[in-house]
């Protein structure tokens, strides 16, 4: 799968408590230089966090021609955050890349947090070189998702709040429910046994991906699985959302 024919892009990855970025070689998927990481302001207003990106922007010489991609950590349609939860309000209804290709001077593609890091798996990690439709779920504070049929990314597809047994799912199964209750890995296993099982029934995925910190210890908890499609822990871990971004604005450029 081939993104495009530009050597490098620059992917920055927006968190609720850090915003990080790094140019990204676009033939391996690996970071061309160590990651830059500036705390996330507070208050997280769309102006404050764009003044961050255009620092961290400015902080490396990239060409003028490379392309810019950023995650961001909330759906986003056409451009535009529909609502949020883990930065400022008053994002509700901005329009991500218009405000920060503004704020940097140069085009920038905006894509939703886990479907950044979900496409960085597909091109150049734990799904790289599969056919058909891959699921990629991070387990964390929530549940994130991504879907990807055959090389193409269906957006903002939220499936970390499917309600399963009368509950929204990531209340129960998220890495979050397990340290908050105290769950050993053979409890937590049985809650993400529910959740795969539910997700598999309805989507048919040809394979499954696990990412979150937590995927570090995939050892503890995925063979306790049983699910149809093979799941296998991410690849990428925490450049993922970088690499997605820089791969995802590349692609743009085709």
């Amino acid at each position: 799968m081939s993104t495009t024919s530009m050597p490098v892009a620059f992917g920055i990855d927006i968190g609720g408590s850090g915003i990080k970025g790094a140019p990204v070689d676009l033939a391996t998927g690996e970071l061309t230089t160590d990651r830059l990481r500036i705390p996330t302001p507070t208050p997280s207003t769309p102006r404050a966090v764009a003044a961050v990106v255009e620092e961290l922007t400015d902080s490396f010489e990239l060409a003028p021609d490379v392309p810019v991609g950023l995650t961001f950590p909330a759906p986003i349609k056409h451009g535009v955050v529909p609502f949020i939860a883990n930065l400022d309000q008053s994002w509700k209804g901005v329009d991500v890349p218009a405000l920060m290709t503004e704020a940097i001077g140069r085009s920038v593609v905006g894509v939703n947090d886990a479907d950044a890091a979900g496409y960085a798996e597909t091109v150049y990690g734990a799904a790289k070189g599969v056919r058909g439709l891959v699921l990629v779920v991070t387990l964390g504070t929530g549940i994130g998702s991504a879907l990807v049929a055959d090389g193409t990314l269906v957006p903002n597809t939220e499936l970390g709040h499917l309600e399963i047994d009368g509950h929204d799912a990531e209340s129960r199964a998220a890495d979050s429910a397990r340290e908050r209750e105290g769950l050993t890995w053979e409890q937590w296993a049985g809650r993400l046994q529910r959740y795969f099982e539910t997700v598999e029934m309805l989507f048919s995925p040809d394979l499954i991906v696990v990412g979150g910190g937590v995927s570090k210890k995939a050892a503890k908890f995925l063979p306790l699985l049983d699910v149809r499609a093979p799941v296998v822990p991410a690849a990428l871990r925490n450049e993922a959302g970088i690499v997605g971004a820089a791969a995802l604005a590349a692609a743009q450029y085709r």
